[in-house]
């Protein structure tokens, strides 16, 4: 099966190829470090390689999910250093302003497609002494590869839904072989781990989720309060990580829905390559638009007129969160499964979300719980529930109080997953 898997891969690469840049027309990063991809490296330089943790997070959530971790990696192993490879430009970019602060001890590369060669390749380059997956990722031949050379393999902070427990059996023996080379699955909760426990890893713990440790840093809250400073006391809706064909419900029914007449609407899309496409949507709607970039370029005050501020910087969602008073966390008005909307509660603001959380069921489930989050059945609704919350700053500090102890409730998965990873790096 894995060798049917592999000839498929390279049947599809010419494909996988071409696709990869006509992406690049839109994001230009695509375009470059192809030979990586290919698990080209060049030699390795002469002598010991230093201790090497192998890190993958595909893109920007899981990058920057993956912060605490690799904190605390480097913090406990002087000696150790970080290969973090990604999948996406953007994950990339946001590895390397979170991490540019280690220096040498951080490489980042992008992850070789999963081919036995070109893992074997990156393998031999890197020489890791262990591989830590972030969430989801589980490719077939990367687990082979690390298999025969001795290579343990952790999944942390790993989530499975019903939804994709599905699919995975539908892989058959290919991915329950590859779950079953998994050295140590660290699940964010327990029905994770019962999920997980199905396609026949042997060892699963629970540990939690390590985006509750996820800090703010004052770099980014210097920069909330200055985008506050610009807004001025209007009261501020986030519509954050939002998703293609969530914009325009939104944006519908904030023409329908009885707003307080100076309220700015912040949209921030999850993907950066479509930021030219919201902006002209809002455009399409008459509403005023202004662009966050323009407003950190030229230092004004946000002019009184304007309607939509469109989030188009990249790394600076917790500025937003602190810049708002109430945020909507995307992904959810759709059927896409949510986002995380950690950030928000760890920095006290109330959150609305949509009714398609699948991906975070239970972490979405218990916020509503502890009155620090409020479901909105759609776009509508979400106006409505938006427009009372704002106009209600008891209900607003209460929901906030609750966001800011759900957060501190669930702190501590880091020092969890790192009590598990010890014996793989001894």
């Amino acid at each position: 099966m894995l060798r049917f898997y592999s000839l498929m891969w390279w049947l599809a690469l010419p494909l996988v190829l071409a696709r990869l840049w006509l992406r690049g027309r839109r994001e230009p990063g695509y375009r470059l470090h192809w030979a990586e991809r290919l698990g080209c490296y060049g030699r390795r330089p002469p002598g010991a390689a230093p201790m090497t943790v192998w890190l993958h997070a595909v893109s920007v959530g899981e990058t920057r999910a993956a912060e605490p971790l690799v904190d605390a990696l480097l913090a406990a192993w002087p000696e150790c250093r970080i290969v973090l490879t990604h999948m996406t430009p953007t994950g990339r970019a946001a590895g390397r302003a979170l991490f540019a602060r280690h220096g040498a001890r951080l490489l980042q590369s992008y992850l070789p497609y999963d081919t036995g060669g070109m893992v074997a390749r990156f393998i031999a380059r890197f020489e890791p002494r262990l591989c830590i997956l972030m969430e989801t990722e589980v490719w077939p031949n990367l687990i082979a590869q690390c298999g025969r050379r001795g290579v343990p393999v952790a999944l942390v902070n790993a989530r499975l839904s019903q939804r994709s427990l599905g699919k995975a059996r539908r892989f058959g023996r290919l991915l329950l072989d590859a779950a079953r080379g998994i050295s140590l699955v660290a699940a964010q909760t327990e029905a994770d781990a019962a999920r997980v426990r199905e396609l026949g890893v042997a060892r699963v713990a629970v540990t939690g989720s390590i985006k509750f440790d996820v800090a703010p840093a004052p770099a980014a809250l210097a920069a909330g309060a200055r985008l506050r400073g610009q807004i001025g006391a209007r009261p501020v809706l986030l519509c954050a990580s939002t998703r293609d064909g969530e914009e325009a419900l939104i944006l519908d029914a904030y023409r329908r829905a009885a707003l307080p007449p100076e309220l700015l609407l912040v949209i921030v899309p999850r993907h950066p390559q479509r930021f030219d496409e919201v902006a002209a949507l809002v455009g399409g709607h008459g509403l005023a638009l202004r662009r966050r970039t323009q407003l950190a370029s030229d230092g004004a005050a946000l002019a009184a007129g304007v309607q939509v501020l469109l989030g188009d910087s990249m790394g600076e969602m917790f500025a937003y969160y602190a810049a708002c008073d109430c945020a909507f966390v995307g992904g959810s008005l759709l059927p896409l499964g949510g986002q995380n909307l950690i950030e928000a509660c760890a920095l006290g603001k109330p959150v609305l979300t949509g009714p398609h959380t699948f991906n975070f069921a239970l972490v979405t489930q218990d916020a509503i719980e502890a009155g620090a989050a409020e479901l909105a059945a759609d776009a509508d609704a979400l106006l409505r529930q938006a427009g009372a919350l704002l106009r209600d700053e008891a209900r607003r500090a209460a929901m906030g109080a609750s966001a800011l102890a759900f957060a501190g409730q669930h702190r501590g998965a880091t020092a969890r997953t790192l009590a598990l990873l010890r014996p793989l790096l001894a």
